[in-house]
């Protein structure tokens, strides 16, 4: 199985799931109103992703209420 995009939904509800290889989740999008709005939204992600920069907000993460670990 090679990595795909899933849409799933109801009519006026719509989302995205990323899945690896092996199955597993790994990204998803907001919620659309229409499946053609997602179909963008997946067409979004597959142009930027691969030049987006990575941002480690981890040392943030208790000013935003989260627990440290």
């Amino acid at each position: 199985m090679s990595p795909r995009f899933e849409i799933l939904g109801r009519p006026g509800q719509y989302h995205f799931v990323l899945k690896a290889e092996n199955g597993e989740i790994v990204a998803h999008g907001e919620t659309y109103t229409s499946k053609q709005s997602c179909e963008h939204g997946i067409q979004v992600v597959k142009r930027i992703a691969p030049t987006a920069r990575v941002v480690d907000l981890s040392q943030s993460a208790s000013r935003l209420g989260y627990p440290s670990r």
